[in-house]
This record gives structure tokens, sequence and C-alpha cells, in this order.
């Protein structure tokens, strides 16, 4: 039985998850006072036609007056929704409902939810382009690889509006975070980490092009997909997987993944399955694993332990968790706050440092990166985000704004497992 299964039954009336998504978990309100009929002539007719007037002539003042410097679109085809595979469009809304309403309250970023009823490339560009005026940007997820990257890469390329695929860069940012104070914590030097990801789906790709943009070495970092070794010889690597070829394993191993662990500092998994002890036992003393799939890792944390100092997954329920609501409400945040027209690496690696200077100085094998609860981090992240585009020269307004502080308010108590968003997981 699936771990996400139920029986529709009577005794869901009481079920307090089926309770808090009843009628859904998110509405919109207005913004101004709609109490007389001077409000109405001011909010609507006639006063909005000089709004209108005034954009027309210079669209410049868009963004100043209208919600969409504030809002983004999350946008999925349902083709890989949690751990439940390609589910389609009307199964995903309640996650996009449940991203939307984690922008609002981490991050004080607007959002709607957007199920698309294609699967198709072109389809999917085509229909984002059309309504990207609505938006500040644009949230893809739980879109399949390896279309996300395509999808992804040509959006992103003829847009003006940052597009983000969360499930390959919100993971990369909060994995970098945590490897960052996993290397503090036990005293090694980042940048000479052998690294092993065991995964090249969206996530895998992500976070092997984000760790090497942050400073671990190409050539000690080797990834590993269903067919196993990717290295630069093997004949069956096109797209991505020949990208990865090209600057990762460049003593050229082959084999699987324990061929791929001897020596190996780091494992990374992010693709389901199992792995196995006598492939962790092949790993350097004091090594460091992330087992990130849900909801079952790669390697349980109790046998992770028996290999590995440090030890996270991507479960609530278990300690160092790997949660993307660390990352993007802050990286939206700080990118709409300078009306960024892209996201850049920079700028990714500046929201996995400010993640992980949260807790750089109470580091303990048990907690590498904040609580999701934690209502420093998006502000934070914001705040380093801003200015990495600054810096990169991707703003549209140079002055950072302070962010506002955040409030986390106590949610109710679900008796369900509070299950992280999985990585996509694949190895193919």
């Amino acid at each position: 039985m699936s771990f996400f299964s139920f029986e529709l039954d009577p005794a869901l009336a009481a079920d307090p998850v089926f309770d808090l998504h009843r009628r859904g978990k998110m509405t919109m309100s207005a913004t101004v006072p709609l109490a007389s009929r001077d409000d109405l002539s001011l909010a609507y007719t006639p006063g909005v036609a000089r709004v209108c007037e005034a954009i027309a002539e210079d669209e410049a003042l868009y963004p100043d007056y209208t919600w969409t410097s504030n809002t983004v679109a999350v946008v999925t085809d349902g083709s890989a929704v949690l751990g439940l595979g390609n589910i389609g469009p009307k199964a995903a809304m309640p996650v996009m409902e449940g991203k939307s309403v984690l922008f609002k309250q981490f991050g004080g970023v607007d959002s709607i939810p957007i199920v698309l009823d294609t699967q198709d490339v072109e389809g999917i560009i085509a229909t984002v382009k059309a309504m990207a005026p609505s938006f500040g940007g644009i949230n893809l997820e739980d879109i399949s690889a390896p279309r996300c990257f395509e999808i992804e890469r040509r959006l992103d390329a003829e847009l003006d509006i940052p597009v983000f695929h969360d499930d390959q860069h919100g993971t990369a940012v909060v994995t970098l975070a945590a490897l960052r104070n996993a290397a503090k914590l036990l005293g090694r030097s980042f940048g000479d980490l052998r690294v092993v990801i065991s995964g090249a789906g969206a996530a895998g790709v992500a976070i092997t092009n984000t760790l090497i943009a942050a400073g671990v070495q190409g050539a000690n970092t080797i990834v590993v997909d269903s067919r196993g070794i990717i290295h630069a010889d093997r004949g069956d690597l096109s797209g991505m997987k020949a990208a990865i070829a090209a600057v990762t394993n460049v003593s050229g191993r082959t084999g699987g993944i324990a061929e791929a662990l001897i020596g190996a500092d780091v494992l990374v998994g992010v693709s389901g399955g199992n792995i196995g002890e006598e492939a962790l036992a092949g790993m350097a003393p004091g090594a460091i694993i992330f087992a990130l799939a849900n909801p079952t890792p790669e390697v349980h944390p109790t046998v992770a332990h028996k290999y590995a100092a440090v030890v996270a997954t991507g479960r609530s329920d278990f300690p160092n968790q790997i949660n993307n609501v660390l990352a993007f409400p802050g990286i939206f945040r700080g990118a709409l706050d300078v009306r960024a027209t892209t996201i850049t690496d920079r700028m990714k690696v500046a929201a996995a440092d400010a993640i992980a200077a949260i807790v750089a100085d109470e580091l303990r094998p048990d907690a590498i990166v904040p609580s999701p609860l934690d209502p420093r981090v998006a502000p934070a992240v914001a705040a380093a985000v801003a200015a990495a585009a600054i810096e990169d020269g991707v703003a549209r307004r140079a002055v950072a704004p302070t962010p506002a502080p955040v409030t986390v308010t106590a949610a109710a108590p679900v008796t369900a497992p509070v299950i992280a968003p999985p990585v996509e997981a694949q190895r193919a």
C-alpha cells in the first residue's frame, strides 16, 4: 500500500487532513476599502481608467500600480507530484495551493496556483508565456524530467521575469546550505569534498550544477543514474547528462553506485530506490549522507549513521530536514523586491549561504539547517538574493529594500505525518 494511500469511507469526515483541505486552503481579499460610493469610484470606474491610461502611456508604471510586483504564478502539469508521480492537474491542485500559502506565510508573496491540462512542452511554454504579464515571477512545480529542463530554460530566456523550477533549484539551494554547514562542523574544506550524487533527474542535475558553482570541484563529483556512473565515454548520454559528463568525473570512473562511493566524503541521494550497506561501507570515514527521497530515503537514517557523521533526509520526522520552504519564499521575495529579470547562479548560492549562516554558530550533527518555521530565514534569504541580483546586473531597482519581518503562526495539529515535498525520485 502506498504511504499516501487511503480508503474513501465515512471515516474521512473525521480526518483532520481532509477537514483542513475542505474548500481549499486559500482565498483572495481586497487591499483597499470598498465601503462607500467614493471607494468604488477610486477602486473601479471611473478612477481606474486614469491608471489604465497612465500605464498605456508608460508601461514602466505597471508594477507600481498593479499587484504583479508581488505576485507569482505556481504552475504545474501534474506530471511529477510529490511521491505520487503523474497524477494529473486536478489531483495536483492541493499541492499547488499549499505552495501558494507557504509563499504568503513565509515570504509575504502573493501567488496563484495554476494547473495546466497539458503535458506538451510547447503547449506549456506557450501558455505560461501568454499569461506571464499577469505576474512578477513564475514558479514551476512538479514537472517531470527531462521536459522540465527545456521548459525552464526557454521560459527563462524568453521572459523578463524570474522563472524558477523549485524541484530543481529549491532542493539544490537547501542541499548546498546543509553541506556547507556539515563541512564546517566536521572541519572539512568544502572545495575538497568528494561528492557522489545518486540521481540525474531534475533535483540531481540542479544539485550538481549548484555545488560546482559554489566551489565543489567538478573533478571530484560523480553523478550516478539508473544505468550507472555518468562519464564522458558513455554512448547513451544526451542533453543535460552529456553536459554533466563534461564537467564531472574527470578520472573517468565507471561502474555503479558502489564503485562511485569508494572514498567519497558525501552522498546526496535524489533517486529513490535503496542504496545497500555494502556500497556505503566504501565511503571515507566520517562521511556525510543526505538521503532525500520521500517518503522512503535511499538510506534509512539508522543505517546511514553507521557510516556517516552527519545525516539528513527530506522528512520532518528525522533531524536535518532538507525542506524547500527554507529557500523559495525568500528567493522570490528578494527577486521581486528588486524586480529581477532572472534568478542567477549567484542568487542561488547567496540564498544557500544566508540559510547556512542562520545556524552557523550553533551547529550540531543533528542541526545543520534552520527549522522551516524559523522566522529569520525568509528575510535573510531575501536580502541576500536582492543584493546578489544587484551585483549581477539583473535588478531593475538598484536599492535592495529591508525585508519586512515574517510572522509565523502555529498551525492546528495534524495527526498524519508531515512530509516535505519529495525530490524527483528518478535516476533515469
